[in-house]
């Protein structure tokens, strides 16, 4: 049985992140029962980015999973033995979220070693990390995950990356402040794209399975 754990890090259910994490997960399962598939949400958990313990750098007890103890435990323990992973996140204010950041800061940073600098994940595995924002191609502010892609990269190698553009931020724009967009754009982008965007994720999914 391969395990992959996909981490949702948007804090709505249903809207643009969820549903291509959803499309992934469809994708990874259509290869076959062999393959386990766990979505963890992490706005409906309680815990904290990295509280600088040191207790991954301990002398003789160094680790590369995060010692402190709270819900994430866990979790970074499952993903040290899983067979793959996936980040989502929607973009705000150019980067991920808050939720995601923290969690990153806990998956990574007992990865590095203070010694010589590199970075060395528990257990080697193909990685794809999803975004979503409202911004196009051509116009966009993001910077996604930033220099946390580039621990991902150093520990696990070149992640997938997906970008959905252009995103609703609501259903119905008419009940919101929001008149520096244009709904019938942002339908026709929709339109256009949405279903291309879906089928990547899910295609992904599908091709990590398979590995």
């Amino acid at each position: 049985m391969k395990k992959i754990i996909i981490i949702d890090g948007g804090p709505r259910r249903n809207m643009n992140t969820a549903q291509m994490l959803q499309k992934f997960a469809e994708g990874a399962k259509s290869a076959g029962e062999h393959i386990e598939v766990k979505t963890i949400r992490l706005y409906d958990m309680d815990y904290k980015g990295c509280m600088s313990c040191m207790a991954c750098k301990l002398k003789d007890r160094a680790s590369n999973v995060c010692r402190f103890k709270d819900r994430l435990s866990p979790v970074l323990e499952e993903i040290s033995m899983a067979d793959g992973l996936v980040l989502g996140s929607p973009i705000y204010f150019g980067e991920v979220t808050g939720q995601m950041r923290a969690f990153l800061e806990r998956l990574s940073f007992p990865w590095l070693s203070y010694n010589d600098y590199s970075m060395t994940a528990p257990k080697q595995m193909p990685v794809v990390l999803i975004e979503t924002l409202n911004g196009t191609p051509e116009r966009n502010n993001s910077n996604g995950f930033g220099s946390m892609e580039y621990c991902i990269t150093r520990a696990l190698g070149q992640p997938q990356k997906i970008v959905a553009y252009n995103t609703y931020q609501v259903n119905d724009y008419s009940r919101y402040e929001l008149a520096g967009f244009s709904e019938e754009a942002k339908r026709q982008w929709r339109d256009a794209h949405w279903e291309e965007d879906l089928q990547k994720a899910f295609d992904a999914g599908r091709k990590m399975a398979e590995m």
